[in-house]
């Protein structure tokens, strides 16, 4: 038996103007994607061979909830499983879906966590259904139930009453201890596929009568990242604000701050003719369309993909992603740039992508970043001679090309540095064992480091570059990043930081400790202390330093 299908059946008809809820689907037929699932929990239900729970995991907004209420309905419905009910719902359907079933408890876990709230419904379960063939907990978020929750279910999960089932979602799969999963059937729900999303999207905008064209459909996919909630808010989002009698792409992209490809693409082409001011004024024309800067970056990455790729993009896919104009321009593109400058380019991106929370007006860090980027392959003459006579290469008769001189210029720069670092850095490459780090960390004023190898650190071995130690609880969750970098920056070298499995040594503090103990201990067994004991019998001998320094 085949239930799918892209189009909508009367059950999906309520009274809701709200797309997320007017046409969430009511039964196995109405669901798109998730068609294995949906066929094992369909047959499983069909045979009598069902899980005391169920749970599923995914994105949000991609069916979790949907499905555990479709369940319930498929093991309370009056009419039974082959015929669900699509319209005319039955008491027990009809109150599940309002929420308000007796016997079929909704709890969302993010307000109710407590080991208390686990117990009250343990209790609540002893008690058979008084309507349903089935009593059924549906908890959303399971995730956020305590541990002490969790240890409470776990009895009643594994063994529970042949009337009791368990229906679990879940974001966070990660979050839920194993043994709680281990006992539950596990349902993985991924993604909508982009041509089910769109054909599930232009059915919706066939039945409210309103003309979309299909281009700004594939946009609102390609935004819901295959959550269908997300899809069917943004479409809802579009139609309400749309003025106009069909919804185009160019109204969709000022509705969701988004811009065509072929901008980004005039972008790149204007960025290798090096032209600053139309860099800014273009990308002013992208900003002033509603664009984010967070969203610019991850559009202007999507594009540099393409150029990279574009011999092995094929414009038949699912991906929504270039129409003809856009994938001509892209080859065209990709044959003026070469591959290590599209490389340095995503680099450059991502950095960007990472620091641009630290600017206030993030705007203007995009501008700035644009301008690097044009710098990287416009050559600089005067400044290629300066980095020719610092590295010795006027010998070579063969100049920087325009193609290859930013991969060239990057790697100079680099060697200039690092050749400064080992001059500077000469003795300070030279840390033999222990003491010199820390006479290192004194020097540093790493106060906070020193401390750590003083009291906390426990060694095993210290040669060049690498350092054993055995695990220490006490020491810093920071500690062994910590001192790779400080070495690094110190040494111009990489040290690695092991943990042994080796006893290692009593830490510095211990070892001054117990030899300042055995030196007491000598001092009292010696006969001039007891000669002078027996002068003074109230003498005691302490460690003065110690006592001064507590």
């Amino acid at each position: 038996m085949s239930f799918f299908q892209v189009g909508w059946s009367p059950s999906m008809t309520n009274n809701s103007e709200i797309f997320a809820l007017k046409y969430r689907p009511q039964s196995f037929k109405d669901l798109i994607g998730h068609e294995e699932i949906t066929t094992s929990i369909y047959n499983s239900i069909k045979i009598n061979k069902i899980a005391n729970a169920f749970l599923f995991t995914g994105i949000r907004g991609i069916g979790k909830t949907t499905f555990a209420r479709i369940v319930a309905k498929a093991l309370n419905c009056e009419k039974g499983l082959e015929n669900l009910c699509e319209n005319n719902f039955c008491s027990n359907c009809e109150a599940i879906i309002n929420s308000n079933h007796i016997d079929v408890l909704e709890i969302d876990a993010a307000s109710r966590t407590g080991v208390d709230d686990v117990r009250e419904l343990i209790e609540f379960s002893r008690y058979g259904p008084s309507i349903a063939n089935y009593k059924i907990f549906i908890i959303d978020e399971v995730h956020m139930l305590s541990k002490q929750a969790f240890n409470a279910l776990l009895k009643t999960l594994e063994e529970p009453p042949k009337y009791l089932k368990f229906i679990f979602a879940t974001t966070e799969i990660q979050k839920i201890p194993i043994t709680v999963v281990s006992r539950c059937q596990r349902f993985d729900l991924s993604r909508i596929e982009t041509e089910t999303l769109f054909k599930f999207l232009k059915s919706i905008g066939i039945k409210e009568n309103k003309e979309i064209e299909d281009n700004a459909l594939k946009l609102i996919v390609k935004i819901s990242e295959g959550s269908v909630r997300d899809a069917l808010s943004l479409l809802d989002r579009a139609l309400i604000s749309n003025s106009k009698n069909i919804l185009t792409l160019n109204e969709a992209q000022k509705i969701f701050g988004y811009t065509d490809k072929s901008s980004y693409i005039d972008l790149v082409n204007i960025l290798l003719k090096g032209d600053e001011n139309s860099v800014i004024t273009h990308y002013r024309s992208i900003y002033t369309l509603g664009v984010q800067p967070i969203n610019f970056l991850n559009e202007f990455l999507e594009i540099l993909y393409y150029i990279k790729n574009i011999s092995n993009i094929t414009l038949h896919g699912s991906i929504f992603s270039l129409n003809d104009d856009d994938y001509k321009k892209i080859l065209k593109l990709s044959k003026k740039i070469s591959p290590s400058d599209i490389l340095l380019y995503w680099q450059f991106t991502l950095r960007a992508i990472k620091e641009i929370g630290l600017v206030s007006n993030q705007n203007l860090s995009i501008e700035m970043f644009l301008i690097q980027l044009m710098y990287l392959i416009k050559k600089p003459a005067k400044y290629e001679e300066k980095i020719d006579e610092k590295n010795n290469l006027n010998n070579s008769s063969e100049s920087f090309s325009q193609k290859s001189y930013p991969v060239s210029q990057l790697k100079n720069i680099n060697q200039i540095e690092q050749r400064k670092d080992k001059n500077i850095k000469k003795e300070e490459n030279q840390i033999k064992n222990l003491d010199e780090l820390l006479n290192l960390c004194i020097q540093k004023k790493e106060i906070t480091l020193k401390y750590e190898i003083e009291n906390n650190l426990n060694l095993v071995s210290f040669s060049q570059n690498k350092i054993e130690i055995s695990f220490n609880e006490k020491l810093s969750n920071r500690f062994v990043k910590d001192l790779s970098e400080k070495l690094y920056d110190w040494t111009g070298n990489r040290w690695i930081i092991l943990f042994s499995k080796q006893k290692g040594e009593k830490s510095k503090k211990e070892k001054i400790k117990n030899f300042k103990e055995q030196q007491i201990k000598k001092l009292k067994n010696s006969s001039d202390y007891k000669n002078l004991l027996e002068s003074i019998p109230d003498i005691e001998l302490i460690d003065i330093e110690n006592k001064i320094n507590d």
